[in-house]
């Protein structure tokens, strides 16, 4: 299957106005017929093939630019900022988005072996977000697994292969770096996987990094270095955006006043909120409770 086909499917499983489809447990299709701002969110595991349009993907210095056929792998949660670049109504940015099983990749690890972690490895730490064309084969497997919709007894049969030959493409792809990376558990990339589940579990508490550092078995310098080599922040700066993030989004619902908010996302001072709001996002909580407000229901 190519990607005019693969396209054809996903434009079909959108209803005429839906921007995103969730055809699969984990497959979701993503379309926009305009260009979008730039704009914060928090990138869980996934790989992300785009079929129309283009769009960009910043975290901290790095820029990601993606086009038709590009696949992006994220292998960590990630906050970042993104954007549609190239989208109209004639031609939508159509992406097709799979969320990426740990568990199913290390349970390839036995039939792959040092295949898998012998790919690509040249001493460096793999990052957490790559991006590459996607192999002809790859773009089959995902085409082959979204037909699946059309039929329920297939899907029920043929997803898990489907969905396990899709995870091989990518562990074995170019950009799958990390992933590989990932297959063994006491490797740096599982241990920061292990500090980033703690850290949004309690992301409201305080955080004290020794402590981290020894519930994933590492040295806090250790934990600093590998930490910011995979998801670009530190620790207490990843709480931080997870604060913000899940702030704004409650702002933009206008159902909350900023001091509400503030104490709700973990903070002890609305004031200190209120700097580091506008700090990371350019304006004060206050103009996203008032455009909240002015767009109504």
């Amino acid at each position: 299957m190519n990607l005019e086909h693969l396209a054809g499917i996903a434009q079909r499983v959108l209803a005429p106005a839906e921007q995103l489809s969730r055809p699969l447990e984990d497959l979701f299709v993503l379309r926009s017929d305009r260009p979008t701002p730039l704009a914060p969110t928090l990138y869980e595991p996934v790989a992300c093939l785009i079929l129309q349009g283009a769009k960009e993907v910043l975290v901290e210095d790095a820029v990601f630019r993606l086009g038709r056929g590009d696949v992006l792998v994220v292998s960590h949660d990630v906050p970042v900022n993104s954007r549609i670049t190239t989208a109209h109504p004639g031609q939508p940015y159509l992406a097709v988005i799979l969320s990426l099983d740990i568990g199913l990749l290390r349970g390839l690890y036995e039939e792959v072996g040092r295949a898998a972690t012998d790919v690509g490895v040249d001493g460096r730490a793999a990052p957490s977000l790559a991006s590459s064309a996607a192999e002809p084969q790859l773009v089959d497997a995902i085409g082959r697994y979204l037909a699946l919709v059309d039929d329920a007894v297939e899907a029920k049969v043929l997803a898990p292969s489907i969905r396990r030959e899709i995870h091989f493409r990518l562990l074995m792809a170019p950009n799958g770096g990390m992933l590989r990376s990932l297959l063994r558990h006491d490797s740096h990339a599982s241990r920061i996987t292990a500090a980033i589940a703690r850290i949004r579990a309690g992301y409201r508490e305080a955080i004290a990094v020794p402590e981290l550092a020894r519930e994933v078995g590492m040295s806090p310098s250790s934990l600093h270095k590998h930490f910011r080599a995979i998801t670009a922040t530190t620790p207490l700066q990843f709480q931080k955006d997870l604060r913000l993030l899940e702030a704004r989004r409650l702002l933009i619902a206008g159902q909350h006043a900023v001091s509400d908010v503030a104490y709700e996302v973990g903070y002890e001072s609305p004031n200190q909120f209120s700097r580091e709001y506008a700090r990371k996002y350019g304006v004060p909580p206050s103009s996203e409770l008032r455009a909240a407000d002015t767009a109504g229901p």
